[in-house]
C-alpha cells in the first residue's frame, strides 16, 4: 500500500511519546504566553500592526513574484538598508523566512571542494543548509573554538564555520570571538545565525555579533529572522556587499522563492524603528530571563542560566515533559516543550521565552505554575 510505512512510523512515535500536535490558538488567548519568540512584545504593538496594514494597502497582499522579477518593492530595499545600518553591516538581503536565509547563506558560501565546520548544537535550518551545500561538512563539539580550529587545520581550500549565536534549546551563547579567531587563523569565513540575539543582545538589541565586535567584518556573515524580536515574519542575510551580491546570483532559496509579503516587510520595518527609539526593550528582555532563572532555581528546578532570552528547564522524560507542558496550559500558562529529535542531547525540556513586556507579577505567576505542576 502506498505510504504504508507512515503507519509504522506513527505507531513508533506514539510508543516513544513523540507525537506532535497542532493546537490553533484564538486571537485573544487567556493563557500567559512564555512559549512564543515575541521577545520584545512587538507582534501586537500598534505601530507594528499599523506598519503591516499600511504596507498591505500600498503594495497588496503578496509580493507577486520572486525578488528578481516583481517581488522586490521599494519597501524591501528600505528594510534591507535600515536593517544593515542598525546591525552594523554593509548590506542585507531579505528572504521569506529565517529558514530560507540560513539555507541561502550556507549553500551559497560552501561550494564544491569547501569545508563546512558545523557546531553540534546548531539549529535544524543550519543543519539542512549543510546537507544541501556542495561542500563537505564536519560536525564539531558544541561551542568549542578549539575543535573548530582543529577541523579547519585539516583542510586546504575554501572553508566556513557555521554556528548559532544563541542556541535555541538551552539559550546559551556561542563564543563568537573565539570562533572568529579560529577562522581567521585559517582564512575561513564565519557564518552565524543571530535569530535569538537580534533585539536582545548588543547595544540596543543590535545583536550578538555587534556585542562581540564582529559587526561589519569582511569575513563574517550573519543571518537573522524577522519573526522573533521584530514580531513579524521573514529572514535576512547581513554581510559585506560582495557577499550579498553573490547570494542574489547564487542562493536558490532567494532566486526561486516568492519575495517576502509586503505586510511582513512593513511590520518588520516598523518594529526595527521602534526598537531604535526604545533600546531599553533589549535590556528588559535579558532582565526578565535572568529573573525567571533565579526564581526557578530557587524553587528547586533545574534551569539553565540564560545568555539571552531563552530559559530552559529540564524534564525527566519526553512523556513527562509533554504532561508538564499540558498541566501548565491547564493552569493558564503556555510554555514550549522540546523533545527528541529537536534536542541534540536527547534531554527533554520546557522552553520558556522571556518577553520584555512581562510584569513582575506575571513572572511570579509563571514560576508558581511551573513549580506547582512539576512531574
Amino acid at each position: 500500500m502506498a505510504f504504508g510505512w507512515i503507519d509504522e512510523q506513527a505507531a513508533a512515535r506514539r510508543q516513544a511519546g513523540l507525537v506532535r500536535t497542532l493546537r490553533p490558538r484564538p486571537a485573544d488567548s487567556p493563557l500567559l504566553d512564555l512559549a512564543s519568540n515575541d521577545y520584545l512584545g512587538l507582534a501586537r504593538h500598534p505601530e507594528v500592526v499599523a506598519g503591516a496594514e499600511a504596507a498591505a494597502r500600498t503594495w497588496g497582499g503578496g509580493a507577486t513574484g520572486s525578488r528578481l522579477v516583481t517581488g522586490t518593492t521599494e519597501l524591501h530595499t528600505e528594510l534591507e538598508r535600515e536593517l544593515a545600518d542598525f546591525c552594523g553591516f554593509e548590506a542585507a538581503l531579505v528572504l521569506s523566512s529565517g529558514y530560507a536565509a540560513n539555507l541561502a547563506a550556507v549553500t551559497a558560501l560552501a561550494p564544491h571542494g569547501s569545508l563546512i565546520v558545523s557546531d553540534a548544537g546548531n539549529h535544524a535550518s543550519l543543519i539542512d543548509g549543510c546537507r544541501l551545500a556542495r561542500g563537505t561538512t564536519q560536525v564539531v563539539a558544541h561551542a568549542d573554538p578549539e575543535a573548530v580550529r582543529k577541523a579547519l587545520g585539516t583542510h586546504d581550500g575554501p572553508a566556513v564555520a557555521v554556528s548559532d549565536t544563541v542556541f535555541s534549546v538551552d539559550g546559551d551563547a556561542a563564543p563568537l570571538t573565539g570562533l572568529a579567531a579560529a577562522c581567521r587563523e585559517h582564512g575561513a569565513g564565519l557564518v552565524v545565525d543571530d535569530a535569538h540575539g537580534l533585539g536582545v543582545l548588543g547595544t540596543g538589541g543590535r545583536g550578538a555579533p555587534h556585542a562581540a565586535g564582529l559587526a561589519g567584518a569582511d569575513d563574517v556573515v550573519v543571518t537573522v529572522t524577522l519573526s522573533k524580536s521584530l514580531g513579524s515574519q521573514g529572514g535576512a542575510v547581513l554581510g559585506p556587499a560582495r557577499v550579498i551580491e553573490h547570494l542574489v546570483n547564487a542562493a536558490r532559496t532567494f532566486i526561486f522563492d516568492t519575495g517576502l509579503a509586503p505586510a511582513s516587510a512593513g511590520a518588520a520595518l516598523a518594529a526595527l524603528r521602534l526598537l531604535g527609539r526604545e533600546p531599553e526593550r533589549a535590556a528588559r528582555a535579558r532582565e526578565v530571563a535572568t529573573g525567571l532563572h533565579a526564581r526557578l532555581t530557587a524553587a528547586g528546578l533545574e534551569a539553565v542560566r540564560p545568555d539571552a532570552a531563552v530559559v530552559s528547564v529540564r524534564a525527566p522524560s519526553p512523556e513527562e515533559a509533554v504532561r508538564w507542558a499540558a498541566d501548565c496550559r491547564a493552569a493558564g500558562l503556555f510554555v514550549g516543550c522540546f523533545r527528541p529529535p529537536s534536542v541534540p542531547d536527547g534531554i527533554s525540556r520546557l522552553r520558556l521565552t522571556a518577553r520584555a513586556d512581562l510584569s513582575e507579577e506575571q513572572i511570579e505567576r509563571a514560576v508558581r505554575v511551573i513549580g506547582g505542576t512539576r512531574p
